[in-house]
């Protein structure tokens, strides 16, 4: 395995991201990984290793440069949460939309990337963001997920169910059944949304756990069987659409 920290020139500044993919076989398919609200963090570059070694290139950015280098939830004292929303309340679908412009652009000039075939995933907060990339770029994203995502279907220009009919990626979307930021009645929203769309896809709810249950370090809220069949869904989108 091949790692490294890039910072990725955008409109808006230098954009931290941790890079893997395997040493042979390149160049490989590439899946733009976009972290939760609680940060970048070693718990998602295992998550990202585990994608790279199946044979992708995945580039995960700290979505917070445009205020910070670095941010982590300290999940043992949550002291600072406030800071964690306040961070997130600070992007939106456009702003990842333009850089994941930039992102493109640097993938383009690596030699162990192949960017005809990109694929993003997207946990919590950063659900919408993979779906309204996927429909800013039909041409170049294949596949896209968002694992939990919130706010799917809102009142707002830029809701990501209005994309659906721009995306050509193949869509997967999970949701949790207890889920305090996507109630059930969202989820039946954006069912409906996405079967009346042209876009191609599925949405898929996993009963009986919680918001994070993907995520190792959450404790109690971590389901190690819900959590392996979301890689077992992440898995095939990702070979079926990229190699």
């Amino acid at each position: 395995m091949i790692e490294k920290e890039a910072r990725i020139e955008t409109s808006e500044g230098l954009m931290g991201t941790f890079i893997c993919h395997p040493e042979e076989g390149g160049p490989h398919p590439v899946v733009f990984f976009y972290m939760d609200a609680p940060g970048k963090r070693e718990e998602l570059h295992d998550m990202a290793r585990r994608i790279a070694t199946t044979g992708y290139y995945v580039v995960l950015p700290n979505l917070y440069y445009r205020t910070t280098d670095h941010f982590e939830l300290n999940f043992a004292t949550g002291d600072n949460t406030d800071e964690m929303f306040r961070l997130m309340s600070g992007i939106g679908n456009k702003m990842v939309v333009r850089d994941s412009k930039a992102m493109i652009e640097f993938i383009e000039t690596e030699q162990n990337a192949d960017e005809q075939k990109i694929g993003c995933i997207g946990y919590c907060m950063s659900g919408p963001f993979s779906l309204s990339v996927a429909a800013a770029f039909p041409e170049r994203i294949k596949a896209a997920a968002s694992i939990y995502g919130v706010r799917l279907v809102v009142e707002t220009s830029d809701s990501p169910h209005l994309g659906f009919n721009q995306t050509q990626a193949e869509i997967y979307i999970a949701c949790a059944e207890h889920d305090d930021y996507v109630p059930l009645e969202m989820v039946r929203q954006v069912t409906e949304e996405l079967a009346k769309s042209r876009a191609q896809g599925r949405v898929e709810l996993y009963t009986g756990v919680s918001h994070g249950f993907a995520f190792p370090g959450r404790g109690k809220i971590y389901n190690k069987q819900s959590a392996e069949r979301h890689w077992e869904r992440i898995h095939a989108l990702l070979d079926r659409n990229l190699k």
